[in-house]
């Protein structure tokens, strides 16, 4: 852990910014959303997040498969914690995703970023959804890198 100082108008204090592969479990802890869907953090560390979910029934369409919002939940959360990773706030500007399978209730997806390109302030990553060892889903996201640093 790495602190600097920080003159706050007078007072002085100490900021310890937070190790990479810890941010992820704070950013889960203040995210109700990726919470309340069951997603669980299952591998981080700097530029990679690994993170699951069991699908529920409430999480099915009119169809009785996952709603899309399910795999792009579960993939934008990994690459929101993957992005933020290198230890400054980063923030989506742009992403996608490709739904390849069908996914239903009681599935357990794993969505992992696994890939990350910076230049300059934009990183880029590639998430992969499986159900097991199959591909149900692709996403691909552009994130902007702020100047805020990750903070204990």
């Amino acid at each position: 852990m790495l602190s600097i100082a920080k003159d706050d108008g007078g007072t002085k204090s100490k900021l310890f910014l937070m190790e990479g592969a810890k941010i992820p479990h704070k950013m889960l802890s203040l995210d109700p959303f990726s919470s309340g869907m069951g997603i669980e953090i299952l591998e981080s560390r700097v530029g990679y997040c690994k993170v699951a979910l069991k699908v529920r029934e409430d999480m099915l369409n009119s169809h009785g498969f996952a709603h899309g919002g399910v795999t792009y939940t579960l993939a934008d959360t990994a690459f929101g914690f993957a992005s933020n990773t290198y230890g400054r706030y980063a923030v989506s500007i742009e992403s996608s995703i490709n739904h390849i399978e069908a996914v239903v209730a009681g599935d357990y997806l794993v969505a992992e970023a696994k890939m990350d390109v910076t230049k300059n302030k934009l990183g880029f990553h590639l998430v992969e959804v499986r159900r097991g060892e199959e591909i149900v889903a692709l996403f691909k996201g552009v994130v902007y890198r702020t100047q805020k640093e990750w903070t204990e």
